[in-house]
């Protein structure tokens, strides 16, 4: 063993070391690195004696600390106990990772903060992965945090990772492939365990904003080992039984929990049951800091259950209040003709010479528009609200009959394109013949005896030689 010469700012005497015991193994690392890092006239040497030792500077003994560290150690995965989190107004995140026996300063800049998936917290068990390094001005061993995770998620978060890129580069999770939620929905369905608390608070907003809007429920488990098929078939059933149940948008929907409990929603066969699905899918699973594959698959990402029922759904009163608005600017149209009449009333009685017989005439007059006017704003508001009730009727049924002469116009191009398929033909008996350089025959004048020929069946090819021929 040996001492650094150098001394500490706080050292009380010379020959106290700059920091604690080394090994020789170790300060010749440092010596390599020092070596390969500054040229000869930057470096400051003692005689060279056998007893004698190397003088440092300070700023060059910490950075030859550093790529010592960084050649010897990096990447370092690691794992500890948060403590003393603290989040800065950049963005940067600082703090110390302990354990019982030492604990290490952490940086982690702003890029690799805003991938976390969770809210770290002091306390809290986590799995680190980084690069160490010496913070130089005040000469701290320093860990710069790379990627952090709860610990014991580490495989699960992998496959995570793994899964979203792949399908990512397949161009899944495009924006150009998401669709319009629908203004109106004929109803809505839901996908989900009929014992989760999601399913109470998604019916509990559907029924205070939109009660009107009838909800299809379609149970599945969401969580646990049979959960992701489930979900699939609950999805393809809303799908088979659309036309029936009238439902225009469906919501995936489930509670928070830890990543293990909503793994079911990271299935591969499940993202892509979403993706297919003919109807567009609301996926509101766990919290606002959870994310799940299917969240990147589904047309709409909503941050909770509540919050996805109410992508869904308009308020009922703001339907009734743009009828109200309605009303009111035809009731102030007929209230400024009241007005305009009335002060065309009063200049014309004004300009008359016998004010009493023009006013009785125009009074008359105007006791007719009014009433004409009362009339047509009650005729025109009936006849609009019979339209707006016509609308709501007929839209589902033109929509449906739309869908059927389309199915229909599809069957018989299906019907039309199999009669023209020649395979068909072969199998009523009839055969294709050709020479042996694959020339069709049509005419028995392009033939001679002794001459070999290819005929073509519906199960395959017999080889045949003409012996006679003769014309119909």
């Amino acid at each position: 063993m040996r001492h650094f010469s150098g001394y500490p700012k706080d050292a009380a005497s010379p020959g106290a070391p700059l920091h604690g015991l080394w090994t020789n193994d170790f300060l010749n690392i440092l010596e390599i690195a020092v070596v390969d890092a500054y040229p000869s006239h930057e470096r400051l040497l003692a005689p060279s004696s056998e007893g004698g030792s190397r003088i440092w500077p300070v700023g060059s003994l910490l950075r030859a600390i550093a790529q010592s560290l960084e050649s010897r150690f990096n990447p370092v995965a690691v794992q500890g106990e948060l403590s003393g989190f603290s989040r800065a107004s950049s963005g940067h995140c600082y703090f110390s990772l302990k354990d019982e026996q030492g604990q290490v300063r952490c940086a982690m800049f702003r890029r690799a903060a805003g991938l976390l998936d969770f809210s770290p917290r002091d306390g809290q068990l986590v799995e680190l992965r980084g690069r160490l390094g010496v913070y130089e001005p005040r000469g701290e061993l320093q860990l710069v945090v790379e990627s952090m995770q709860q610990a014991g998620q580490g495989s699960l978060f992998e496959q995570f990772l793994q899964l979203k890129a792949r399908l990512e580069a397949e161009g899944l999770f495009a924006s150009a492939r998401k669709r319009l939620l629908p203004v109106m929905p004929r109803a809505i369905g839901v996908v989900t365990s009929l014992g989760a608390a999601a399913l109470h608070d998604v019916v509990t907003a559907l029924q205070r904003r939109a009660p009107h809007i009838p909800v299809v429920i379609y149970p599945a488990s969401v969580q646990g080992i049979q959960a992701a098929g489930e979900l699939r078939a609950a999805l393809l059933k809303a799908a088979e039984r659309q036309a029936t149940d009238q439902v225009d948008v469906l919501l995936l929907v489930r509670g928070g929990g830890a990543m293990e409990d909503l793994w079911a929603f990271n299935d591969e066969l499940l993202a892509r049951t979403i993706i297919a699905s003919p109807m567009p899918v609301v996926c509101g699973v766990g919290h606002e800091t959870d994310f799940t594959i299917a969240d990147f698959c589904a047309d709409v990402r909503a941050p909770t259950p509540t919050a996805a029922a109410e992508l869904c759904a308009q308020p009922q009163t703001s339907w009734l209040a743009a009828l109200e608005h309605a009303f009111s600017r035809l009731q102030n149209g007929v209230d400024r003709q009241m007005q305009a009449a009335s002060q065309r009333l009063d200049r014309a009685t004004a300009r008359a010479r016998q004010p009493s017989h023009l006013l009785i005439r125009q009074h008359g007059r105007l006791g007719v528009i009014a009433q004409s006017l009362g009339h047509a704003m009650q005729l025109a508001l009936g006849q609009e609200m019979r339209r707006l009730e016509a609308l709501s009727s007929d839209l589902p049924k033109v929509l449906a009959a739309r869908l059927m002469h389309s199915r229909h116009r599809l069957e018989r191009a299906q019907l039309r394109l199999d009669m023209l398929d020649p395979h068909l033909v072969l199998q009523r008996g009839y055969a294709w013949l050709a020479d042996l350089e694959g020339h069709a025959i049509t005419s028995v004048k392009t033939t001679h005896p002794g001459q070999p020929v290819r005929a073509t069946l519906a199960d395959g090819q017999v080889d045949l030689t003409v012996v006679a021929r003769r014309l119909i």
